[in-house]
Formats: C-alpha cells, structure tokens, sequence
C-alpha cells in the first residue's frame, strides 16, 4: 500500500513540476445583489466592476489546472430600507448598498486542449471553486454593518482565444453572509449574482 500511496505522490510532483505558469491582467462586470435570509426589505440588482491580476497553472497535456486571481471588486443592491418605519424613523432612505471587496478566488480548471490545433484559435474551459472575499469598505450604508470578509463559491465557463485571451461568464452564491442590519438581530444578507471576465494572459 505504501509503494502505492509513494508512486502516486511522485506522479502528482512530476506533473506539478511540469505545470506552466502564466499571468496578466484581468477586468469584469457584475450583476449582483443581496439575498436575505428573511424576505423584508426589497432588492434589486446593481451592476458593479471587478479589476486585478489572473494567474493559470495547468498541468500540459491534461488539461487540468488552477484558476487564481487577485482583484478588487465593486458590487451591490438597491434595498428599500425606506419602506419600512424600523428603518424610516431614523431618515433612512431606499438606496444602492455598495461593498469593496479584494476578492481571491481559487479554482480548478479544465481546458480542452487537445481538438487538434484548433485549441490555438479557440480552446473551451470551465472551472469553479471557492473565492474568499476581505471587505475593503462601503458607501454610506447607516442601517447595515459587515464583517472582515466571507467566503462565496463560484462556476463559470468560457473560452481561450488565440492563446492569450480569455473570456468567462459565471454565477456566484456567498456561503457566509456579507453584510447585517444593525437594527435587526441576526438579519443578514449572501451575495449573489451574475459575471462576466476578460483576462490577457502573457
């Protein structure tokens, strides 16, 4: 058994060791919004913009990988906080709730790369993973507060083109909540929402 467990660690070295690393810009645009554990005050989507740096490590051959970035992250909902007189009493108005985030996803990746040469003009992908979010900060938001950061998983697919360009639309759900009214006990809100990315790759 342990010969076993030995060649298979030996095989992942080799393949990892064999792994190329490229990087490069990267920019995206967001359809996110709130969702509330309990439905009380109406959301909305807000479309946001996300900018930083991409990193892809594959594995040649196989097409197996990872996916990792590092970006900032602008991203939100409209809430009706107006609405409703806990809020209203105290001036709050129906407004856009705005986050800054430094986002780090960590995925994995599957690249077709064997289609032939084809793969050189347009080569298909998916990945998927989870993305850990640090809040940065928000707009001028009296009735929510927000913790250090949260954790959000996130799919998508696209495609390479000409070997340097790549393009992805995806969807993502936070898994911890992102932000919680002050006024409420134990009322807060997942991100949720939609995706598209446009990275150069050196």
């Amino acid at each position: 058994m342990r010969k076993y467990i030995i060649a298979a660690l030996l095989s992942l070295l080799t393949l990892t060791a064999s792994a190329e690393f490229r990087w490069g810009p990267t920019a995206g645009v967001n359809f996110s919004t709130l969702h509330w554990k309990q439905k009380i005050a109406d959301t909305s989507h807000l479309t946001g913009f996300s900018a930083g740096l991409a990193g892809e490590l594959m594995i040649p051959g196989i097409g197996f990988g990872i996916d990792l970035a590092l970006k900032y992250n602008l991203h939100g909902a409209h809430v009706d906080f107006g609405d409703h007189k806990i809020w209203a009493i105290d001036g709050i108005k129906n407004q856009n709730v705005w986050l800054h985030t430094l986002e780090i996803p960590l995925n994995l990746k599957f690249k077709w790369t064997r289609m032939n040469g084809v793969e050189r003009i347009i080569a298909p992908f998916v990945y998927g993973g989870p993305v850990f979010n640090f809040t940065l900060g928000t707009n001028d938001a009296p009735a929510i507060e927000h913790p250090a950061g949260y954790v959000a998983i996130q799919v998508a697919g696209g495609a390479e083109l000409f070997e340097h360009y790549q393009i992805s639309a995806g969807y993502s759900w936070g898994v911890s909540y992102q932000v919680r009214t002050i006024k409420l006990d134990n009322y807060s809100a997942q991100p949720r929402g939609a995706f598209i990315n446009l990275a150069y790759f050196f």
